[in-house]
C-alpha cells in the first residue's frame, strides 16, 4: 500500500469510523437489481458523515442553436420539446411574435408550432415542410397552426401496443380543455377526437405527456392554480383518451412558489426516475440599485402593458421523483438567468426545453454528455433564441465530499450482477473507496474499506475492485450495505452490471 493511499484510507476511517461501525437498524432491503441509481435524492442513503453532502450541479452555457427569426416566428418563441428519434433529434416549439408598445402588447400573427431537426443535437435546420400556408406561401417549417399550437409538445410513444398511425402523440390546450393528437411520422398530426380528453384546469402552460415504460401507463403533467399560485398536477391514462382526475404533485419540505412550466420526463438512462425542470416565476420590482441594469428601461416599458410583464423574472429549477407524484425540489436555482446582459433577467427567459439529449462532448476525447436547451430574449426585439447547455451524464446532483473527507452508508439493498461501476469525479489528491457490509454494518471479508483499490480520476463507468478483484456476483441477491468513503470527490451514480 502506498503512503498516499494509507493516509487516504486512514483519514477517512478517522472521519466517520465511529458512526460507520454503529449497529444498523433492521430494514427491508431495497431491491435495485441492475438499474442505474442517480444520487439525486436520499432514497438509498442511510446516513452521511464528515463533510459529505448532496450537491446540486449546474449546466454550462454553450452556443445559440436556434434563432426564431422567420416571419412566422418571433420574440415569443418558446415551449420547446426536444427528443432523439433514431438518427434524428426532433424539436417542436411555439412560433410567436409579441411586439411591445406603450401600454399594450400586440401579436402580429397567431401562435404556430414550428419544427426543427438535427443529427447531433448541436447543429439544427428548419426543414421546409410545405404543410400550411403562411403569408401566402407554404415554404415554412410550421407543423401545426390551430389554437392548440400554444403548447404542442409531441413525444414518441414507447407503448408497444400503440397503433401505427399514433406512433407520435401530444396533448395540447384549446378552448374547453386538453385535446389529444396523433401522427404516424412526427410531421402530419391529426386530432384523436373532437372533445377534450382532460378538463377542469386552465392548462395555460406547456403541458406534457409520455408513456411510462416502468408503470405501463401514460402520464401527463399540467397547469392549475391553487389560490392564485401556479402549480403542477398529474394524471394517468391507459389509452391516452380516458384520463384520471388530475391531482397536485407534492413537494415535501419545499416552500410554496409559482411554478410556470414543469418539464417532467423519465430519465432516459434510468426510467424509474422522473426528472423535471420547472420554471420558477417571481414578480420582483426594481429599486435604485437596479438603475444601471441594461434592461431596466425595457422592463418598465413592458410593465406599462401589464405590471407582471415587466416585474416577473423566471429561472430553471430541478426536481426529481420516484413515483411521479412526490418530488424533491431543489430550492437553489439549477439554471440562473446569468450575467445582466440584453435578453436576460426577464419573464419568459430560462425556460428549459423538454427534455435532455445525449450529445458529443464539448471537449474532444471526453465522454459524451447531456445537452439541455433554454430560451433567451423572450419578448424583446423581433426574435428569441434557444441556447444549448451541457452537463455531464447523470450529473444533476452528486454526493460530494471535501478534501478533509466524508462518507455515506446506504440502506440495506439487494442487487443483481457481478460488478459495481461508478460515475464520479475526483481531484488528483482525492479518491473514493467502497466497502460492502452486512445489513448490520459489518465489513464483508474481502470487501472492507482497506481492501478496496482507490478509485480516482473522472469517468462515467469506472469498475470498483478490491484485493480479490471486481467480482461481486457471490453477493448478488443478498442484503448488503455499501459504505462510500470520499475525499475531494463527487459521486453521481452507481450501477451493478453483469
Amino acid at each position: 500500500m502506498t503512503r498516499h493511499r494509507a493516509l487516504f484510507i486512514g483519514g477517512l476511517i478517522m472521519v466517520a469510523g465511529a458512526t460507520a461501525n454503529r449497529p444498523a437498524e433492521a430494514a427491508e432491503p431495497i431491491d435495485i437489481g441492475a438499474r442505474l441509481e442517480l444520487m439525486v435524492d436520499d432514497y438509498l442513503i442511510d446516513r452521511m458523515t464528515g463533510g459529505a453532502e448532496l450537491l446540486l450541479h449546474h449546466p454550462t452555457p454553450r452556443e445559440i442553436v436556434i434563432n426564431h427569426d422567420a416571419p412566422w416566428e418571433g420574440s415569443g418563441g418558446g415551449y420547446h420539446a426536444i427528443f432523439r428519434d433514431g438518427d434524428i433529434v426532433r424539436m417542436y416549439y411555439h412560433a410567436w411574435q409579441i411586439t411591445v408598445a406603450h401600454k399594450k402588447l400586440t401579436e402580429p400573427h397567431p401562435i404556430y408550432t414550428g419544427y426543427a431537426e438535427s443529427k447531433d443535437g448541436i447543429h439544427w435546420t428548419k426543414p421546409n415542410l410545405g404543410l400550411f400556408e403562411i403569408n401566402g406561401t407554404k415554404n415554412n417549417n410550421i407543423v401545426w397552426i390551430k389554437e392548440s399550437a400554444h403548447d404542442f409538445t409531441p413525444f414518441k410513444d414507447a407503448n408497444p401496443n400503440c397503433a401505427p398511425d399514433a406512433k407520435y402523440k401530444t396533448v395540447a390546450c384549446a378552448k374547453g380543455g386538453l385535446y389529444a393528437f396523433k401522427s404516424p411520422d412526427a410531421i402530419h398530426f391529426s386530432p384523436m377526437g373532437d372533445k377534450p380528453v382532460m378538463t377542469g384546469c386552465p392548462f395555460d402552460t406547456q403541458n406534457v405527456a409520455f408513456w411510462d415504460t416502468v408503470r405501463k401507463e401514460y402520464r401527463a403533467y399540467v397547469r392549475d392554480f391553487d389560490k392564485g399560485c401556479r402549480g403542477i398536477k398529474t394524471a394517468t391514462s391507459k389509452d391516452f383518451i380516458h384520463w384520471t382526475t388530475p391531482v397536485w404533485i407534492q413537494f415535501p419540505g419545499a416552500p410554496r412558489e409559482q411554478l410556470y412550466t414543469n418539464q417532467v420526463c423519465p430519465y432516459y438512462r434510468a426510467p424509474h426516475l422522473f426528472i423535471g425542470f420547472p420554471s420558477r416565476y417571481i414578480e420582483r420590482g426594481w429599486s435604485d440599485s437596479m438603475k444601471a441594469l441594461p434592461e431596466l428601461e425595457h422592463r418598465q416599458f413592458r410593465a406599462s402593458a401589464h405590471v407582471r410583464y415587466g416585474t416577473a423574472i423566471t429561472e430553471g429549477l430541478l426536481m426529481t421523483s420516484r413515483d411521479g407524484l412526490t418530488f424533491k425540489r431543489w430550492g437553489e436555482a439549477f439554471l440562473r438567468p446569468g450575467p445582466e446582459r440584453p435578453g436576460e433577467w426577464k419573464y419568459g427567459d430560462n425556460y428549459i426545453a423538454w427534455h435532455v439529449v445525449e450529445t458529443d462532448p464539448f471537449l474532444p476525447g471526453a465522454p459524451r454528455e447531456l445537452s439541455l436547451y433554454a430560451t433567451e430574449g423572450y419578448w424583446t426585439g423581433t426574435s428569441s433564441q434557444l441556447r444549448r447547455y451541457t452537463l455531464r451524464i447523470d450529473g444533476f446532483v452528486s454526493v460530494n465530499a471535501p478534501l478533509s473527507g466524508g462518507e455515506f452508508v446506504t440502506k440495506p439493498l439487494t442487487f443483481t450482477g457481478a460488478k459495481l461501476v461508478l460515475n464520479f469525479s475526483t481531484s488528483v489528491a482525492g479518491g473514493i473507496c467502497v466497502e460492502i457490509q452486512t445489513p448490520d454494518g459489518k465489513p464483508i471479508d474481502g470487501y472492507a474499506l482497506a481492501d478496496c483499490s482507490e478509485v480516482f480520476g473522472d469517468a462515467i463507468d469506472r469498475l470498483v475492485t478490491w484485493k480479490g478483484g471486481g467480482d461481486v456476483s457471490k453477493l448478488a441477491g443478498k442484503p448488503v450495505r455499501l459504505r462510500f468513503a470520499l475525499k475531494d470527490a463527487d459521486l453521481y451514480s452507481l450501477q451493478f452490471r453483469p
